[in-house]
């Protein structure tokens, strides 16, 4: 990485990036397709990921077949046996404590944009304690159009008062990398099972954690 390369706030993706919710997710969702006779694939999981909820229930409706189901019934009945599991069976992803105490450290501000609903984010980013230590959150619910629309990390800049080309956006999914480029911010890809690092050729870095020597080089 070029070592002139100085970054004035953090966008943070949640879901997968912060949390390990997506295999959660493949999980909850691998279940109500079996309920209803079918089976939740990884191709449909890699279309899901970094998309709003609406957004997802529509895969589940045309890719996953379930015609016989609204794409609004699909997310709530989806997100009611998600949310009875998010709490008490997901965790922080391995380095994210340690970067949160160097951003604040250094007095990096550093924020959340995710794709996800507010109570959602609300809820699983409180219950790890760690809510307090973001600037601010932002939501699927408080942008007209989702990932890979780069308008949700545009809005983050201009909350942050920084240009978007001063950020550094942290995101597992294509979706959102896609958003971060567009916005012309910095985009690290952090890889996992359903979203792999060959899927990630845009990402002007890719990292296995989030407390990479070459993401924490930036700030020392």
């Amino acid at each position: 990485m070029d070592p002139e390369l100085r970054f004035d706030a953090v966008v943070f993706d949640m879901d997968g990036l912060m949390f390990d919710t997506e295999h959660l997710f493949f999980d909850v969702a691998d279940e109500y397709m079996k309920d209803h006779g079918r089976r939740f694939t990884h191709e449909m999981m890699s279309l899901m990921i970094g998309r709003r909820a609406i957004e997802a229930a529509n895969i589940f409706h045309s890719h996953g077949g379930l015609i016989e189901k609204t794409t609004l019934e699909i997310m709530r009945e989806v997100k009611l046996r998600f949310d009875q599991r998010m709490l008490t069976d997901s965790n922080t992803m391995p380095g994210l404590i340690t970067l949160l105490d160097l951003l604040q450290n250094q007095n990096i501000p550093h924020a959340v944009a995710t794709s996800s609903g507010r109570h959602h984010a609300e809820s699983l980013i409180g219950h790890h304690g760690i809510l307090s230590r973001f600037e601010f959150l932002l939501t699927g619910e408080d942008v007209k159009r989702g990932k890979p629309d780069p308008e949700i990390y545009n809005s983050a800049a201009a909350r942050l008062g920084v240009h978007p080309q001063k950020i550094l956006v942290l995101e597992d999914s294509v979706a959102g990398l896609h958003a971060a480029k567009a916005a012309g911010a910095f985009a690290v890809g952090v890889p996992h099972l359903f979203s792999p690092a060959e899927a990630m050729p845009h990402a002007d870095l890719i990292i296995q954690r989030l407390d990479d020597p070459r993401l924490i080089d930036l700030w020392k």
